[in-house]
């Protein structure tokens, strides 16, 4: 029903405003859970100017744990980072993210086992609708990178994007469409440079 506005409400408001993001359900701005995204938001900034002013790793760890709701497992983090949620952010074993990352979080991110990151790199899986009327909305797609990935230093993952295994995003490159395995992608939008040739050694 839609509202004095003209802006329809969301679909299942009942739901909770995570769980139907996760789901790529349009958040629009009267949602009468809009709030909580404002105040998890802060509840995370708390903790990660705690963490951010560490200089302990094994307190970075416990703190980014809390964070994402996860036992991290060897995961070398470079402060800062910047997360607006990290309860829909997944992380596997041996990952390595360097300094001043931003992590938007609310469409879901997986970070497979092995993968680097580099300085200044952003995962976006947030977007708003191109209806002018909704424009205040949001919308979540998640990102997936998959295992032994290497993302170069500055680039943007935009929302929906997977990363194949062992492939490599070039420094600086916006990333919209997905990556296939084993690929060398790389410019502003990213395009297929080369193949990765998996030899044994």
């Amino acid at each position: 029903m839609p509202n004095s506005n003209n802006i329809p409400n969301s679909i299942h408001p009942q739901l909770d405003i995570f769980e139907r993001l996760l789901a790529g359900e349009t958040i629009l701005p009267n949602d009468p859970q809009m709030h909580r995204l404002r105040d998890e938001s802060f509840a995370v900034r708390k903790l990660l100017i705690e963490m951010n002013n560490s200089s302990d790793s094994e307190e970075v760890t416990k703190i980014l744990s809390e964070i994402l709701d996860q036992e991290i497992q060897n995961v070398a983090v470079f402060t800062p980072i910047y997360i607006n949620y990290g309860k829909h952010i997944n992380i596997g074993k041996n990952v390595f993210i360097n300094f001043d990352c931003t992590f938007l979080a609310l469409g879901g991110i997986t970070i497979e086992d092995d993968v680097l990151i580099g300085p200044k790199v952003s995962l976006i899986t947030e977007n708003h609708p191109l209806d002018p009327k909704l424009r205040n909305g949001l919308i979540g797609k998640a990102i997936h990178i998959k295992k032994n990935a290497w993302i170069g230093a500055n680039a943007t993952i935009l929302p929906g994007v997977t990363i194949g295994e062992n492939s490599v995003v070039a420094a600086g490159a916006v990333v919209s469409k997905n990556v296939p395995d084993d690929t060398i992608v790389g410019g502003i939008p990213a395009k297929i440079i080369k193949k990765i040739e998996n030899e044994n050694i």
